[in-house]
C-alpha cells in the first residue's frame, strides 16, 4: 500500500479546521467534538471486531474450504478490504461528515446527484440496521451457549433468543442516549477488551493443550457444503473474512464528532482494518491449530466453543466465552452508534420520514437521542421475525453485508468517474488513488456476487440464501419511493447557507 500524504497545516491553515470544513460543506456544528484519533479508530476496530466475527463464522469456514481458506483466505481478503478502506478513507478526508457515504455520493456524482445519494443512503441505513440486529442476535446466541454450559438443563429457544437480543439492543440504546463521552469511553475500553482478550485466548490455546496440529495443517482443505465443486466451496469460504470486515465506515460517520477529522477519520478507517487483519490472523491460526477431531468440531453447534472445550476443558472454555460475549456486546454498541449518526445526517437532508425529529439534538447531552431510538426500533423490527422463524430472520439481516459493501462501492466508483476533477482532502493516495479504487470496486462486485450465491446443498427453504431476495426488496422499495415522491423533494445533501451563515447557526 502506498504511503499516504497530508497537507501541510502551515501552508493551508484551514485544512484541519474542523468547523471551517463543516461550514464549507454547508452544515452548522450541532454535535460535540469529543472523539480523538484513538476514539475514532476504536469505533471501527470495535465494529469489525475480530473476536466476534471469527467466532460467529468460523464453523461456516470449516465446512467451506477448511483451514486452507480460513487462513489464506483471511490474508487475501484482508488485503482486498484494505484497498476498500484506503479508497474510502480518501473520500472521508474530502467530505468528513456524519452523512459519510450518501453525502459523498451526492457530492461526487456529476449527474443525478439526488438519486445516487438516495440509494447509497438507504443501502447504508438498511445495512447498518441489519448489522446491529445481527450482532445483538449473535451475542444472545453465545449468552445462551454460556448458560447451557453452566446449567446443562437449560434449553435455548427461538423466543428466548429474540427476547435476550431485544434486551441487549435496548441497553445499547440507553448507553448511546447519554453523552458522546460515555460512548467514547466504552469504545476505548472495547479496544483493550479485544486486544487483551485476544492475548488471553491465543495464549491459552498455545500454552495449555499438550497436542497441536502441525503447521502443515493450515493447507488442509474441506468441502462439506454439499456442492461437488471444491473451487465453489472454497470461494464461499472467503465470506468468513468478508463477514468480519464490515462497519469500518463507522469512523467516517463519526467525523463531525472527531477532532482533526480530515486526517483522523481516514486514519481510523485504515488502521482499524490493518490492525484487525493482523490480530485476526493470529486468532485464526490459534483456533485452526487447536482443532482435535475435525469432523466432530465441524458438526458442533458452535465450533469455536467446541475447540475451546476440547483443548482447554469446560471451566476454562466458559471463562473465555465471557470474553467473546463481551466483544460482541461492544461490537453492537459501536454499530448502533454509527447507525445513529447516519440516521441523524440522512434526516438532516430530509431523506427520511419525520426527518425533523430524527436530526434533532438533545440540548443536554448534545447527542441525536431520537435517532438513537429510531435505530433501536428498526433493529428490533428486524429481530422480531426470529420469534417465528430463524430463516426469516436470516433473510432480513443477510442484506447487512451486501447493503454495506454496495454502499461502500458507490462513492469510490463516483470518485473514479470524476477523475482529476476530484478535490482530495489532507489525507490522500496521490497517483495511487485510481488503481486502489479500481481494485476496491472490483472486489466489492465479486464478493457481492458470492454473498448472493447458494451457500449449501441441497437447496431447501431452510438452506436457501435469501440475501438477493432481501436486497431486491430493499432496492424495490427505495426505487418506488424515489419515483413516487422523493425525486421531487430530495436533491441530495442540503446546504444550509454560506459558511458565515451556517457558522452563526452553530450550537455552542
Amino acid at each position: 500500500m502506498p504511503e499516504r500524504t497530508t497537507v501541510d497545516a502551515e501552508a493551508d491553515p484551514n485544512a484541519l479546521d474542523d468547523d471551517a470544513t463543516l461550514h464549507a460543506m454547508g452544515y452548522p456544528r450541532k454535535l460535540t467534538r469529543r472523539f480523538k484519533a484513538f476514539d475514532n479508530f476504536a469505533i471501527s476496530f470495535t465494529i469489525i471486531n475480530i473476536i466476534s466475527g471469527i467466532f460467529s463464522s468460523f464453523g461456516f469456514g470449516m465446512n467451506a474450504g477448511g483451514p486452507r481458506i480460513l487462513v489464506f483466505g483471511w490474508i487475501g481478503v484482508s488485503v482486498m478490504v484494505l484497498f476498500i478502506g484506503a479508497a474510502m478513507a480518501e473520500v472521508a478526508s474530502a467530505y468528513p461528515t456524519s452523512g459519510a457515504l450518501y453525502f459523498s455520493a451526492g457530492k461526487l456524482a456529476k449527474r443525478h446527484k439526488g438519486a445516487w445519494s438516495w440509494f447509497t443512503g438507504w443501502l447504508n441505513f438498511v445495512g447498518q440496521v441489519g448489522g446491529t440486529a445481527a450482532t445483538g442476535y449473535a451475542a444472545a446466541t453465545f449468552v445462551q451457549a454460556f448458560v447451557a454450559l453452566q446449567w446443562p438443563s437449560y434449553r435455548p429457544t427461538a423466543h428466548q433468543t429474540v427476547l435476550i437480543t431485544a434486551l441487549i439492543i435496548v441497553v445499547q440504546g440507553l448507553a448511546n442516549t447519554y453523552t458522546v463521552q460515555l460512548v467514547a469511553v466504552l469504545n476505548r475500553i472495547s479496544v483493550w477488551w479485544l486486544l487483551v482478550g485476544l492475548v488471553v485466548i491465543v495464549t491459552a490455546l498455545v500454552a495449555v493443550p499438550d497436542h497441536h496440529r502441525p503447521a502443515s495443517f493450515v493447507t488442509h482443505f474441506a468441502n462439506n457444503t454439499g456442492f461437488t465443486s471444491g473451487l465453489y466451496g472454497g470461494m464461499l469460504g472467503l465470506l468468513v473474512t468478508s463477514w468480519t470486515f464490515t462497519g469500518f465506515d463507522g469512523s467516517f460517520h463519526m467525523s463531525e464528532e472527531t477532532v482533526r477529522a480530515t486526517v483522523n477519520a481516514p486514519r481510523g478507517i485504515t488502521r482499524a482494518i490493518g490492525y484487525s487483519a493482523v490480530t485476526g490472523l493470529i486468532l485464526m491460526l490459534a483456533l485452526v491449530l487447536s482443532i482435535r477431531d475435525y469432523g466432530h468440531v465441524a458438526a458442533a453447534d458452535a465450533p469455536p466453543v467446541q475447540i475451546l472445550i476440547d483443548a482447554l476443558g469446560l471451566g476454562t472454555a466458559k471463562a473465555l466465552l465471557l470474553i467473546v460475549i463481551g466483544a460482541m456486546l461492544f461490537c453492537g454498541l459501536a454499530n448502533l452508534t454509527s447507525n445513529t449518526r447516519q440516521i441523524f445526517a440522512f434526516s438532516r437532508d430530509g431523506a427520511m420520514p419525520g426527518s425533523r425529529w430524527w436530526h434533532s439534538v438533545s440540548p443536554r447531552t448534545r447527542t441525536p437521542v431520537k435517532a438513537v431510538w429510531l435505530a433501536v426500533a428498526c433493529s428490533l423490527a428486524l429481530v422480531l421475525p426470529g420469534w417465528w422463524s430463524h430463516t426469516a430472520f436470516t433473510a432480513i439481516v443477510s442484506v447487512n453485508v451486501v447493503g454495506l459493501f454496495l454502499a461502500y462501492a458507490v462513492p469510490i466508483l463516483l470518485r473514479l468517474r470524476l477523475g482529476d476533477e476530484f478535490q482530495p482532502g489532507p489525507w490522500h493516495l496521490g497517483r495511487w488513488g485510481r488503481p486502489v479504487g479500481i481494485v476496491a470496486v472490483t472486489w466489492i462486485a465479486l464478493s457481492s456476487v458470492l454473498f448472493m450465491l447458494p451457500q449449501a446443498s441441497p437447496i431447501t427453504v431452510g438452506s436457501f440464501n435469501y440475501a438477493p431476495v432481501a436486497l431486491a426488496v430493499v432496492l424495490l422499495v427505495a426505487t418506488l419511493w424515489w419515483f413516487a415522491t422523493a425525486r421531487r423533494r430530495f436533491r441530495g445533501p442540503v446546504s444550509y447557507g454560506r459558511p458565515d451563515e451556517v457558522a452563526a447557526m452553530d450550537l455552542i
